[in-house]
């Protein structure tokens, strides 16, 4: 266990992960690389805070290598996120991938993935699917019915990202070794805080909803004093902003293009057409394209994705994006299988793939930058420099 890999958001950084990078170091890592989330997030949003702030909290955490996550794999599905960043990492040289998980055993998740490669258990999907569950709990029920107890691990959601990437390792036939870690303190998206040996813990979800400065006892000091420069630098996401954008890129497209939206199946383009039309808010917006069959989650991606023109199909990223590193580890890059640089603008020119991925990317990265509370200039993506410490 040399060179780990995390995939992460770190959207806001908190206590949460600053315990998960030391319990990696504790375990024998050498080097920790972090595939970070830039332009937007799994959730389908952009990231309440930009990739400097973000990337220099890991850092002086005790990360050692971020390299991006770009935009179009960030606000992805979660097996498309996970299999992007498995391949990233395991295209660094990481030999071991980190993750938490509420239930940290690594043979159990990935006996729960190559289950999830079985067609009977897709047949059983599609039977549960057509009685009108949800794709996740129709997953679930399926793999219960066939290995009873296995679908407990596919109801809570670190066990299934983590699944996912089990599931990718196995595809990819990546040379990691998954290394399940118990999450401390407040559960995924939990509304309650929580604390790990005196320790204060809250999830992301739960910081994002409050005040900048209340997030203070629940992130490390040094990210409590990154997070008021941005504040103070209007660095932060402005909600209203980004909802007006939204709404506006959506207003102006050729209806027609919905159709050809990553995610959208059974005549869901003609609700989005019907549901632009009308909304008034992306709350409005969400509710007028809820069905029973599709979680909130999926929605607010398919939104951005329709919105940022965001391809159905997309290649495995073709290049490694170094958004910041310690000098120390800087010497990694050497052995990695695909381009690697901290200027996107010299990625962008290694192939037709790479100038595809990085004009999508910065497309996201400037339509974040048109949502801070003070508007900042586009072509981040191309000119910010890395940090480096």
């Amino acid at each position: 266990m040399d060179f780990t890999g995390i995939i992460a958001e770190y959207d806001p950084f908190h206590n949460g992960h600053a315990a998960q990078l030391a319990a990696v170091r504790a375990a024998g890592a050498q080097c920790i690389a972090v595939c970070m989330s830039s332009g937007a997030v799994q959730r389908g949003g952009v990231p309440i805070l930009p990739e400097s702030v973000r990337v220099r909290a890991a850092l002086d955490a005790g990360a050692d290598l971020v390299v991006a996550l770009p935009a179009p794999y960030a606000c992805a599905t979660a097996e498309q996120f996970a299999a992007a960043g498995v391949h990233l990492l395991a295209a660094l040289g990481c030999d071991t991938l980190a993750f938490g998980a509420e239930t940290p055993d690594a043979a159990a998740l990935l006996d729960t993935a190559r289950l999830l490669d079985g067609e009977e258990l897709n047949a059983r999907i599609r039977q549960n699917l057509a009685t009108g569950m949800t794709y996740a709990a129709a997953r679930a029920a399926a793999a219960d019915a066939l290995h009873p107890g296995t679908g407990g691990l596919l109801r809570t959601p670190n066990n299934i990202l983590g699944i996912e990437y089990c599931k990718a390792i196995l595809a990819q036939g990546a040379a990691l070794t998954p290394l399940a870690l118990p999450r401390l303190g407040a559960a995924h998206g939990g509304g309650r805080p929580g604390e790990h040996n005196g320790i204060p813990m809250a999830s992301a979800s739960f910081l994002r909803g409050l005040p900048q400065p209340d997030w203070e006892p629940f992130v490390p000091a040094r990210a409590a004093e990154l997070y008021g420069r941005a504040a103070a630098d209007g660095l932060l996401l402005d909600g209203a902003r980004l909802e007006t954008a939204v709404l506006a890129l959506l207003r102006m497209q050729d209806p027609a293009n919905f159709a050809q939206v990553r995610g959208v199946s059974e005549g869901l383009e003609n609700r989005l057409t019907a549901a632009v039309r009308e909304a008034d808010s992306l709350d409005d917006l969400y509710t007028r394209l809820k069905t029973k069959r599709y979680p909130h989650a999926r929605l607010r991606r398919l939104v951005l994705d329709a919105a940022l023109g965001f391809p159905a199909e997309l290649p495995m990223p073709p290049y490694l994006h170094v958004l910041g590193a310690r000098k120390a580890a800087l010497p990694r890059l050497k052995q990695a299988s695909l381009p690697a640089a901290t200027a996107l603008a010299d990625l962008a020119r290694t192939g037709p793939e790479a100038a595809k991925i990085s004009r999508l990317h910065n497309k996201a990265v400037d339509f974040s930058s048109l949502c801070r509370e003070k508007i900042q200039p586009m072509g981040l993506a191309f000119t910010a420099k890395p940090v480096v410490i």
